[in-house]
């Protein structure tokens, strides 16, 4: 089972309107946003989303002239415990794998914290061996479903 999930990321210039037309050419070719994170620079902002259907939502957006590329990360299950976080980003820095950006989600009586590095395969095999779960890409696509 693969545990690595792709994430959709859309460059969006800042300008009013561009994120309406990015969700709106998603919803009408209905691909359902799971989670995602919105960042900005002065001249643009970078969206990332877990989505249903992440091939289907850059074909779309590609169909509407965005640009949007797919990324893998790891998505993983984290309790709501005080420092259950904190515990997993132990065992990854033990494992000597560098975490480019997280953000989180939450779903029902857990959370996911999505995660990208540069080695995701490795940090998935930290988690797992280090006792955590780790949500596999079927199970993130259809969070909150």
């Amino acid at each position: 089972m693969n545990h690595t999930i792709q994430q959709l990321s859309v460059f969006l210039e800042n300008r009013e309107g561009r994120l309406d037309d990015v969700l709106d050419v998603l919803a009408k070719n209905d691909v359902n946003i799971v989670a995602l994170s919105l960042a900005d620079t002065s001249d643009y902002g970078m969206l990332r989303m877990i989505v249903s259907d992440p091939q289907k939502g850059r074909a779309s957006l590609k169909d509407a002239g965005i640009t949007a590329m797919l990324t893998d990360v790891v998505a993983l299950r984290v309790p709501h415990a005080t420092g259950s976080l904190s515990k997993a980003m132990h065992q990854i820095v033990e494992g000597r794998v560098n975490i480019e950006y997280m953000y989180a989600f939450a779903n029902g009586s857990d959370a996911a914290a999505v995660l990208k590095s540069d080695d995701p395969l490795k940090v998935v095999d930290i988690l797992k061996g280090s006792g955590f779960n780790v949500y596999s890409a079927d199970e993130a696509y259809r969070a909150n479903q």
